[in-house]
This record gives structure tokens, C-alpha cells and sequence, in this order.
């Protein structure tokens, strides 16, 4: 059964019949926009490259990233399936795919921060339906989903974070606009979030 996150929200990552989860995907997925007008209409939808991207951290301090240009993290735990520059997928399945294996994370990364931007500069007012979501990558079964907020001036968004609590991890929806191309232009958005 998926839970639909709100911002700020939080969700413990163990399986219902007990147990904690050892592979999670963060799926990420949208569509461009409709354009308005006669013209806009015969040109079709725009393309958008969002990219997702998956930043490890190691008590507040950036430890590796995964992103279209660095598919793997250093130690193999996380795994970007590749770059998507045109979208599609939106109300249905993921365009983008983060895999994270829980059990390989090494003990000194606490936190796993998951972003999304528009390397192409559009507004998110540009894009529709878009979304991320956690599944649990050995059953397939959706545990959360979290809705991007369309429209607005902002270019990307700080989604969500995986965080190690209790002896497990848990899912938090952060949700927060902010504006960049990269994760890079991300951080200082993010560090308040660690």
C-alpha cells in the first residue's frame, strides 16, 4: 500500500511483515506541458531534461553523487539507470531511475538526499504530471509517492531524503522549490535540510 507524502512527512522503510527493505528505487517522472495557442498547438509539447539525482552524505558532508554523468556511486550502493532528456512517462511509469541498495550503503553515509532539476532551464510551470516515488525493488511495491508541485518559478526541487534512524531508515518528503540546473547550484538549499 503507497503512501501519498506531503511535505515534510515521514515514513519508516520496513517491510509490513517485519523486517527492514534492502533495495529501495526512487523513480522520478513527468510530461511537458501543453502549450497555449493555436501555433503552440501545432508545434506540440516541448521537450523537458529533468534530471534526478542522488547526493550521499556522511555527517553533512557531501560524500558522492550519483547523476547522469556519475551513474554509480564510489562503492557501487547506488546506481543512476541513465539520463532521460525528453520525459514521457508521467502519470504512469518512471522516466528517470535511482536504485539504492540499503544493505551496501556504508556506515558512514547517514543520509541520501534526492533532487530533481531541469538542466534545460524551464520553469516547472512547464511541466505536468510530474512526480517521485519509492518502491520497494523486491517486490515492486510502491511505498510512497510524492507530486511534484507544478507550476511556478522555480527550476528544481529538493524531493526527498532517505536517512538512517533507529537502526533503519526512513523516507522523508522535503518538496522544496529552489532554482538551478545542477545539484550543484542545489547545496546550500539542501544543507538545511541534513
Amino acid at each position: 500500500m503507497s503512501v501519498n507524502l506531503g511535505k515534510g512527512q515521514r515514513i519508516s522503510l520496513s517491510k509490513s511483515g517485519g523486517g527492514a527493505l534492502s533495495a529501495v528505487r526512487m523513480g522520478l517522472g513527468w510530461q511537458a506541458a501543453q502549450r497555449k495557442g493555436f501555433l503552440a498547438k501545432l508545434a506540440g509539447p516541448r521537450e523537458i531534461d529533468l534530471d534526478a539525482s542522488a547526493l550521499l552524505f556522511a555527517d553533512a558532508q557531501l560524500a558522492d553523487v550519483v547523476f547522469f554523468q556519475h551513474l554509480t556511486s564510489n562503492d557501487g550502493s547506488v546506481r543512476h539507470l541513465g539520463d532521460n532528456l525528453t520525459g514521457g512517462a508521467g502519470a504512469g511509469g518512471d522516466d528517470e531511475v535511482v536504485l539504492v541498495d540499503l544493505a551496501r550503503v556504508p556506515d558512514h553515509v547517514d543520509q541520501i538526499v534526492f533532487t530533481v532539476n531541469s538542466f534545460t532551464g524551464q520553469t516547472f510551470a512547464e511541466v505536468q504530471n510530474a512526480f517521485c516515488r519509492l518502491v520497494d525493488e523486491t517486490s515492486g511495491a510502491e511505498l510512497a509517492r510524492y507530486t511534484l508541485s507544478g507550476g511556478g518559478t522555480y527550476t528544481a526541487q529538493i524531493m526527498a531524503k532517505l536517512h538512517r534512524a533507529d537502526g533503519g531508515w526512513q523516507l522523508t518528503a522535503i518538496g522544496e522549490p529552489a532554482t538551478g540546473r545542477t545539484f550543484q547550484d542545489l547545496l546550500p538549499v539542501i544543507v538545511r535540510h541534513l
